[in-house]
C-alpha cells in the first residue's frame, strides 16, 4: 500500500470487532492515527485509541468527538461502520426494534457525521465512508427492518455527498454481502442447524463463500484514500457478485 494515509487522522465507529476492527487495523498499518468509537474497547487495543461512544445517543457522540478534538485539530477520514442487525419479516418486528435499528444504523451515521464536520472541514482530503449492505439493493428474506435501515443508509450517503461536495468532503459507501464477522457468527450459533445455515449463506453469493472483513475494509480504504479525490456519491459492492450476477443453475 502506498503512503497516501501516512499522517492522516481517522475516526472509525464500531472499531472493536469485525469490519470496523479490520478497517482500523489497515489504517494503523498505513500510518494513520485512528480513534475507535465503540461502546467497549473490544479488540482494538494497540490498533486504535478507544473512545467510548454510543452512536444512538447525541450526548455520547458529542462527548466522544470532544475527546478527539482534545488530541487533534483536524480529521481526515470518518468511517461510519457501527450498526446492528435484525432478523424477521415486518410481521415479526416490534416498535422497539424499528426504533432501535433505525436509530443506530441510520441516525447514528447522521449524528456522528454532524459532530465530525467541524474537524473534517479543516482537512484538504476529507472523506466519509458509510458501511451499507447488499440488503439495500437486493431483497433478502427475514431481514425487513435491517434492510430498511440499510436502504436508508444508501439514500443518506447520496444526500450527504450532494450536501458536502462543494466543501470538498467526499461521501461514499460500501455494500458488503454477507461477511464473516462476529455478528454473523452469533446469527449462525442461534440457528437450529448452524452448518446448514452457513452453507445457505455461502451459496446465495455467486462466489460460493462469505465475504471477509478484510476485503470490505480494503474497499473502504479505497474510497477513503486521498488518491480517489474524484470519487463521491458512490456505492461500492463487495458481495461476491450477489447484486449483479445471475448465474445459470
Amino acid at each position: 500500500m502506498n503512503n497516501e494515509f501516512k499522517g492522516l487522522k481517522a475516526v472509525v465507529t464500531g472499531a472493536g470487532s469485525g469490519i470496523g476492527l479490520a478497517v482500523a487495523t489497515l489504517l494503523k498499518e498505513s500510518g494513520t492515527e485512528v480513534f475507535g468509537f465503540d461502546i467497549g474497547e473490544g479488540q482494538m487495543g494497540g490498533v486504535a485509541t478507544w473512545v467510548s461512544c454510543d452512536v444512538s445517543s447525541t450526548p455520547s457522540v458529542k462527548e466522544a468527538m470532544s475527546k478527539v478534538l482534545a488530541n487533534t485539530r483536524q480529521l481526515d477520514i470518518l468511517i461510519n461502520n457501527a450498526g446492528i442487525g435484525a432478523v424477521g419479516s415486518v410481521a415479526d418486528a416490534t416498535d422497539d426494534e424499528w426504533s432501535r435499528v433505525l436509530n443506530i444504523n441510520v441516525a447514528g451515521i447522521g449524528r456522528v457525521s454532524a459532530a465530525a464536520l467541524p474537524l473534517l472541514r479543516k482537512s484538504q482530503s476529507a472523506a466519509i465512508v458509510n458501511t451499507c449492505s447488499i440488503a439495500a439493493t437486493v431483497g433478502l428474506p427475514k431481514r425487513a427492518v435491517y434492510s430498511a435501515s440499510k436502504g436508508a443508509v444508501l439514500a443518506l450517503t447520496m444526500a450527504m455527498a450532494a450536501d458536502f461536495v462543494s466543501e470538498g468532503i467526499r461521501v461514499n459507501c460500501v455494500n458488503p454481502g454477507t461477511a464473516d464477522t462476529p455478528w454473523v457468527g452469533r446469527l449462525l450459533s442461534n440457528a437450529s442447524d448452524p452448518d446448514a445455515e452457513r452453507k445457505a449463506l455461502e451459496a446465495r453469493q455467486p462466489m460460493g463463500r462469505l465475504v471477509s472483513a478484510e476485503e470490505v475494509a480494503r474497499s473502504i480504504l479505497y474510497l477513503a484514500s486521498p488518491l480517489q479525490s474524484s470519487t463521491t456519491g458512490t456505492a461500492l459492492a463487495v458481495d461476491g457478485g450477489m447484486n449483479g450476477l445471475r448465474l445459470p443453475k
